[in-house]
């Protein structure tokens, strides 16, 4: 029986996918690309589960195969490796086990072959970056990202991933990325005034104050720095708002209890932008914070058109966002200096001492003794996003190693991606076997306590952790950093000096080196200064959370005073 493609459209068009897959099973005709390409986009609409997304791979895959070099075929590959893309994200979300070397190496050998045939294809780049972004391999994400700038076809969520993804590595300069973050002007749509509400310009006497994020859910590591000041403020003179962009299904314990420290709180991630413009400007806010910046589903379009008189970027993204309606971004003196500021699209507003105050824990850390003590040998660790750890970090951290016999690494990410990149670069420096990669801990509580197996912390650069630094502080673990050339790569400078332990802030990888080799060998040393930070850090600026709050009251004065 011949394939009635006006039928197969119309159960398409009517969504009616398992009578699709149905009668293409049950048709003893030879597939053609197009059939089977038709039969995995109905798989994957129909039913998203374990078997299906392999069906629909496989599918997606024999469609490609059979014509290779036709428009057909193009699509299918495209198909094939968003899929693959997508059930390694949902085996991810469903915390299951499934090895996908196999999957991520057949996805770049039919990318490749298809390179041969078709040529540069922006929608098969922007496929591959994809599966570079899982296997860790940032060298690749990058190249790929290169390819599709110099072909003009980076749109706003790429530009946004490709700025992003530029931290990782020192190849940019801070004027890299002000010239090339000035690329979202163009990009951005401006919407017409006439369809915006009107901003008020006249300040309310008690200070509207809103923050934007996609991110209040799950203890994500921006909640801890925004609860330093929603749970402090002045509520004579503030009211505080929380724009929420993420479904309000997915609400949560940490959504819950932020809701509960604000005047008001709107969802708007089913608003397009003129919708979420109007809804914000109708509110009349005097200053809007945003706390993604280009990170997480960023909704950069909004500050773009200005939804309040003042707009300032915070937390979430440690860069300038190239924005010139962005009038702020917050920053201290040790992350940006007075010569730098024409590199910043922004004004920079100074905190005196740190750009960010983490509220800390419901439990005072307890005094541990370093695990080297009953271990008999030195422990290192950083439980930073596996994407920061680029081979410059590999190769310091393979000498610290190399040097302290029998010393152990331990690693863990946030961030679920493939470890093979990583233990191929160790295995290159001869240290495979003295790295112990841990899988994410569910329970927050089991996290912060894998510390307490820790002797000395390491930072990675030049993307330096923020929240696992002030985390491995809170309990009593040195962390070494290196000094860097931007905000982004300065973080771990500026929480180290707050302890005023400027021992751990090195200046090059070498010297780097020769810290955690110093501070191995002198156990005394390492004592002593587990001993002072268990005994001070509390009372530093890092965690002083009343102080900071007044602090960022008052700037936020000054600038409406303005």
């Amino acid at each position: 029986m011949k394939y009635d493609f006006s039928l197969l459209n119309k159960l398409f068009f009517e969504k009616k996918y398992s009578k699709i897959i149905s009668f293409i099973e049950n048709n003893s005709e030879d597939k053609s690309s197009q059939v089977l390409n038709l039969l995995a986009v109905s798989r994957m609409l129909n039913d998203k589960n374990k078997d299906s997304f392999l069906l629909a791979i496989a599918d997606f895959k024999k469609a490609y195969l059979k014509e290779k070099t036709s428009k057909v075929a193009l699509e299918s590959l495209n198909n094939f490796l968003t899929a693959t893309v997508d059930f390694y994200d949902y085996i991810d979300a469903k915390k299951e086990s499934l090895s996908f070397q196999v999957f991520f190496e057949d996805a770049i050998f039919l990318f490749k072959e298809a390179e041969n045939y078709f040529g540069y294809n922006s929608d098969l780049v922007s496929g591959v970056i994809k599966i570079y972004k899982r296997l860790n391999d940032i060298e690749k994400v990058l190249f790929y990202f290169d390819k599709l700038n110099n072909n003009n076809d980076l749109d706003i969520t790429k530009t946004c991933s490709w700025l992003l993804y530029n931290h990782y590595i020192k190849n940019w300069s801070q004027k890299d990325f002000y010239n090339n973050s000035q690329l979202l002007q163009n990009k951005i749509k401006n919407y017409s005034e006439k369809k915006l509400e009107k901003i008020n310009k006249n300040y309310n006497l008690k200070k509207k104050i809103a923050f934007l994020s996609s991110d209040i859910l799950r203890r994500h590591s921006i909640t801890y720095f925004l609860k330093t000041v929603l749970s402090n403020y002045d509520k004579d003179k503030f009211e505080i708002y929380l724009f929420l962009n993420h479904s309000q299904v997915f609400d949560d314990d940490t959504t819950q209890d932020f809701k509960k420290l604000v005047s008001k709180y709107f969802h708007i991630d089913y608003l397009n932008d003129i919708e979420a413009i109007n809804l914000i400007r109708n509110e009349n806010i005097d200053i809007m914070f945003d706390l993604m910046g280009l990170t997480s589903s960023h909704r950069t379009s909004l500050f773009k058109n200005r939804l309040a008189p003042v707009q300032i970027t915070w937390l979430g993204y440690c860069n300038t966002t190239g924005l010139n309606e962005m009038d702020y971004l917050i920053a201290d003196p040790k992350l940006i200096y007075p010569e730098e500021e024409k590199y910043y699209a922004e004004k920079i507003i100074y905190m005196p001492n740190i750009w960010s105050c983490h509220s800390g824990f419901s439990f005072k850390p307890k005094t541990y003794d370093p695990p080297c003590l009953k271990n008999n040998f030195i422990t290192f660790g950083s439980f930073n996003n596996f994407a920061k750890i680029n081979k410059d970090v590999v190769y310091t951290w393979s000498k610290v190693l190399q040097n302290i016999k029998g010393s152990k690494l331990i690693l863990k990410s946030s961030v679920r991606v493939r470890t093979s990149e990583l233990k191929k670069m160790f295995q290159d420096f001869g240290v495979l076997n003295s790295v112990v990669f841990l899988e994410n801990e569910a329970s927050f509580e089991r996290h912060l306590n894998l510390y307490n197996e820790i002797d000395i912390a390491l930072d990675t650069f030049p993307y330096n952790g923020v929240t696992t630094s002030f985390e491995a502080l809170w309990m009593g673990v040195p962390v070494i950093t290196m000094s860097g050339y931007n905000f982004n790569s300065r973080c771990g400078e500026s929480i180290i000096k707050n302890t005023k332990i400027d021992y751990l802030i090195a200046s090059n990888k070498s010297e780097y080196v020769q810290k955690a080799i110093y501070l191995a060998n002198n156990i005394k040393e390492l004592l002593k200064i587990r001993k002072k930070l268990f005994n001070t850090v509390l009372s530093t600026p890092l965690f002083d959370t009343k102080s900071f709050a007044k602090e960022f009251e008052d700037i936020l004065l000054k600038i409406l005073k303005k």
